[in-house]
């Protein structure tokens, strides 16, 4: 299945409840696909992003997260991050922008190290009662890969990225200059 290079217009349901225009009429969409609500290794990059999130929006850039979660298990995890999540249970996002599952999302030696870090951060944030546990059987499995698309607002897919691994995905510096460079050329 060829991947898209344009995204036609669609509005989505975040699991707020809210309507989202995709693509933005204003602003360029980080698109990123993650594994399951919950997941440290997913909790640890999106940390990253809102370290820097006064960047990422001076830059003209909105995140918009899809988890192969329902609505309701991403509110349990999501209440304090300033992005808009969206729930696909069915994968139909997936499939529509190639997003696959395979073991190689934990068994690449590269994930190994983040895998390390990310369970070592929510274990002491749980015992500290910062976060709740992840859950022990996530909905649609362990097995998700990540990856990221930069939309501009015409629809058209600037750049993309499937990832190897479960930590295969654009650090904050990548997007950040992808978006000025993608940006200027589109």
């Amino acid at each position: 299945m060829p991947l898209p290079t344009t995204v036609s217009d669609r509005v989505l349901s975040t699991v707020t409840g809210a309507q989202l225009p995709i693509p933005d009429p204003d602003c360029l969409i980080h698109l990123q696909f993650r594994r399951f609500a919950g997941c440290p290794v997913c909790n640890l990059h999106l940390r990253s992003l809102v370290h820097r999130h006064q960047e990422i929006t001076a830059a003209n850039i909105r995140e918009v997260v899809v988890f192969h979660s329902s609505a309701a298990e991403l509110r349990k995890y999501t209440g304090d991050f300033p992005f808009d999540f969206i729930a696909d249970p069915d994968r139909a996002l997936y499939r529509e922008f190639g997003v696959e599952s395979g073991r190689r999302a934990l068994l690449d030696p590269r994930a190994w190290p983040t895998i390390l870090r990310s369970v070592a951060h929510t274990v002491v944030a749980v015992l500290r009662k910062r976060e709740i546990a992840p859950p022990a059987e996530p909905e649609g499995g362990r097995l998700g890969l990540p990856a990221d698309f930069l939309i501009a607002p015409g629809g058209r897919v600037l750049a993309s990225k499937h990832g190897a691994h479960a930590d295969d995905q654009w650090s904050v510096d990548e997007l950040l200059a992808l978006a000025a460079t993608k940006a200027v050329s589109a």
